[in-house]
């Protein structure tokens, strides 16, 4: 299962020398309900490797305005604390595993 990422708990995240994967979501977004499955397997799969989060836009304005977000789901790939890659959009577990895969 996937972090519950807030604003309160973001910059102790960034501070782990794992990368980060963050999903920028909403509970009335639909694409963002039809990429929840892969995100959440993503981070079954690459636990203890890389941190796989979620972060509800609508609960977490700091993140949201500190990153840009204007299109949901947005996923971003973090690594050195720098985001290095991003998703804009629903995409295939296989697009996102290609850009985890990077970041190891």
């Amino acid at each position: 299962m996937a972090l519950i990422v807030t604003d309160e708990n973001f910059n102790e995240l960034l501070n782990e020398d794992k990368p980060v994967v963050l999903d920028f979501w909403a509970e009335w977004c639909g694409p963002c309900r039809m990429i929840a499955p892969i995100i959440n397997d993503l981070a079954s799969e690459y636990e203890g490797r890389v941190i796989v989060g979620k972060v509800d836009v609508d609960n977490n304005d700091e993140i949201v305005n500190q990153f840009g977000i204007r299109n949901i789901p947005t996923v971003l790939f973090f690594k050195n604390k720098q985001i290095v890659d991003k998703q804009i959009g629903a995409s295939s577990k296989a697009a996102f595993v290609e850009k985890i895969e990077k970041l190891l």
